[in-house]
């Protein structure tokens, strides 16, 4: 119910209706029924000209500094290394019918769960480059500069959901000071400083248009506004699947701020109907499939869940949906990489799961069981949940363990709920209504000057890769991921520069460290151990020590089917190739031939018939006739059936050695 204003001791009720008067001087606290045209006026931004100067500056100036960096991360796939990028205008054509990694793999892989289809930030980055050229200043130009337009167009979103009242200050309303938190919030230094993340941007953008356009529908109810909404949501798909959720986010938006028939309704998302059936169909004839091929993924690095039962992968889920809380409140520290295992695997035995539990349900019944009085904490929780729940890993698996990218748009609510906290509740509870309090006042420079501060102190580390590994190497130490990108980074930025051999030696050792530790934290991380077949050959070089470098060759030709192919057409992996170079090296060729013997040996155990005569056959090049190469070939071949072969081993032994 509506309260007079002159009744200090009332208490209204924290609801949508009372945070979003109407824009009239009536002593009010209702939203109107409908948007009212006045809302639309064409001087709401000279009107508002401060509000947005301040809200782009600060945009700006947080991410300025971020011009002048490199690619880093998945900006080799779809910008840097993507061929389709490259050739500008002509690739368009290519980056729009392909899977969106296919333009940097050269060919078509199924990596993650419903593979990846976001064509549209890759086709300005071939726009971009058609013009100005591989030149990551541009890409990071256009990030920061769509990022400070998202401010603008949230606070005019914010502006016809929460109408100024007449004794408000602008700079102390919710549409103000929700949109300064966004801005500001430290989560969302990957999604601007990383040129990748421009797809968060562009969907976020996409969606607020397609809000904003049907809330000029429910205005004035004229047709064009309600095309113009579907196709802002359409581009939104195109940038990035997330934007799905606001299938249910608009309509829950109207609820709350209209009062729009059911009949309205439908109408009103038909426009969003029908851009998602379009793009749904265009992905399936781009992809093959909705959601799987059928193939299960079991590369830990794309399915982190891969081999947990339910309850371990349900705990670990849940523990990430604290995280998530806790980044949203106190974003510290920070990192890029929530790969296996910074994140650990949980069970239902672990308090921190059972806390997210508690947490998160605790929310959402909140805001389920205050959605019929039109809260406007309800609205904020249900909002980040529904936006959150496409990356949640519950409905599918994305790839990864958790990101802070996922909670872009999904932060939104939390400041929503944090705006309304210091701008409506606490005026109200303290009797300061519509006019600032010093509580609240305090309570949001705290949070807006941390927020501010972690953001500028966050934005340096994406300079660079190994500014950015080293950033993430001291937060997710038990990373595999984190520590084979510091060890690659070092590998490929300060070792191959480095002309001095003492210090290369010192660099190829620490090097070597992180890539072991990655090894030991998963074992049967292919790319890992390939990298660490190419440290064990850099350090030879230095110390010498053979029997060091074929006892680390051995353990990981112990996996070798999962060593990364360095040649597709021989199948050969870098320790083969490695392996050819020793043995023209005659000083160490009779302790080579033991050690083929050995993998001979290994190989047949296992079974693996071609791989033990790849390696029995490296030592007979070199010794021919050497009786323990042809020995262990011959039971090679008399374990594959062909007792021709294996006598023709045994046959090339000298007499004087006496055959077997």
């Amino acid at each position: 119910m509506a309260t007079k204003k002159n009744n200090p001791t009332a208490k209204p009720m924290p609801t949508a209706r009372s945070a979003a008067p109407k824009a009239t001087a009536a002593p009010k606290t209702e939203v109107p029924t409908q948007p009212s045209n006045i809302l639309f006026a064409k001087n709401f931004w000279k009107e508002n000209s401060l509000a947005a100067v301040v809200l782009f500056s600060l945009a700006i100036a947080l991410y300025a500094y971020s011009v002048g960096f490199e690619y880093v991360l998945d900006d080799q796939i779809v910008v840097q290394n993507n061929q389709y990028v490259k050739k500008g205008f002509g690739g368009i054509g290519d980056i729009l019918f392909t899977d969106s990694f296919q333009g940097y793999f050269g060919e078509r892989r199924d990596l993650l769960v419903g593979a990846r289809y976001r064509p549209l930030s890759i086709v300005m980055f071939a726009i971009e480059t058609q013009f100005f050229g591989l030149k990551p200043s541009v890409g990071h130009f256009m990030n920061i500069l769509l990022y400070g337009l998202t401010a603008l167009l949230l606070f005019r979103v914010l502006s016809l959901l929460f109408p100024l009242k007449a004794e408000q200050k602008w700079w102390f309303a919710l549409p103000f000071v929700a949109s300064l938190l966004f801005v500001a919030h430290p989560v969302h230094s990957e999604v601007v400083a990383n040129i990748k993340g421009r797809d968060e941007i562009l969907t976020f953008l996409g969606v607020l248009l397609a809000l904003y356009y049907t809330l000029r529908y429910a205005a004035n109810r004229q047709t064009k506004w309600l095309v113009l909404s579907g196709v802002m949501f359409f581009l939104a798909l195109l940038a990035k699947e997330n934007a799905l959720t606001f299938l249910a986010v608009l309509p829950l938006t109207l609820y709350f701020f209209t009062n729009t028939a059911p009949s309205n309704l439908l109408k009103t998302m038909l426009p969003l109907v029908v851009a998602t059936v379009a793009y749904l169909l265009l992905r399936y004839t781009v992809i093959g499939y909705f959601l799987s091929n059928g193939k299960e993924v079991t590369d830990i690095m794309n399915n982190p869940f891969y081999g947990l039962n339910l309850e371990q992968k349900f705990a670990t889920i849940t523990y990430t949906l604290g995280e998530y809380l806790r980044l949203l409140v106190f974003p510290h520290p920070l990192t890029h990489d929530y790969y296996a295992y910074h994140v650990p695997i949980m069970t239902w035995g672990n308090w921190q799961s059972v806390l997210a539990l508690l947490l998160n349900g605790a929310l959402l019944a909140y805001g389920v069981w205050r959605w019929r009085s039109k809260s406007v904490v309800s609205y904020g929780i249900l909002f980040y949940f529904l936006t959150l729940s496409i990356v949640s890993n519950i409905p599918f698996t994305v790839g990864t363990f958790m990101n802070e990218r996922f909670i872009y748009i999904s932060s939104l609510g939390f400041c929503l709920v944090l705006a309304y906290l210091v701008c409506e509740f606490l005026p109200q509870l303290m009797r300061t209504a519509n006019r600032p309090n010093p509580v609240a006042i305090g309570l949001l420079a705290v949070f807006l000057l941390g927020f501010s501060y972690k953001t500028f102190e966050r934005v340096p580390v994406w300079k660079d890769t190994v500014s950015l590994n080293s950033s993430a190497i001291a937060v997710s130490k038990n990373s595999a991921r984190a520590n084979l990108f510091m060890g690659t980074a070092l590998f490929e930025n300060d070792y191959k520069k480095a002309t001095d051999p003492t210090l290369q030696k010192e660099i190829i050792l620490k090097t070597g460290g992180y890539v072991k530790r990655a090894t030991e934290i998963l074992p049967n991380y292919g790319s890992a151990l390939h990298m660490y077949s190419g440290i064990l050959a850099e350090e030879y070089k230095y110390d010498g020590n053979l029997e060091k470098l074929l006892s680390g060759f051995e353990k990981l030709l112990d996996k070798r089917s999962i060593l990364t192919v360095s040649d597709k057409k021989t199948g050969t992996v870098f320790i083969d190739q490695y392996l050819e170079y020793l043995n023209g090296k005659p000083d160490v060729a009779i302790r080579l031939l033991g050690f083929y013997d050995k993998l001979g040996k290994m190989f047949l155990a296992k079974k693996d018939y071609p791989n033990a005569l790849r390696y029995l056959n490296y030592g007979l090049k070199m010794a021919p006739a050497m009786p323990i190469l042809n020995r262990t070939a011959a039971d090679v071949y008399t374990a594959m059936g062909d007792p021709a072969k294996a006598q023709e081993c045994l046959s090339k032994i000298a007499p004087m050695q006496g055959g077997r």
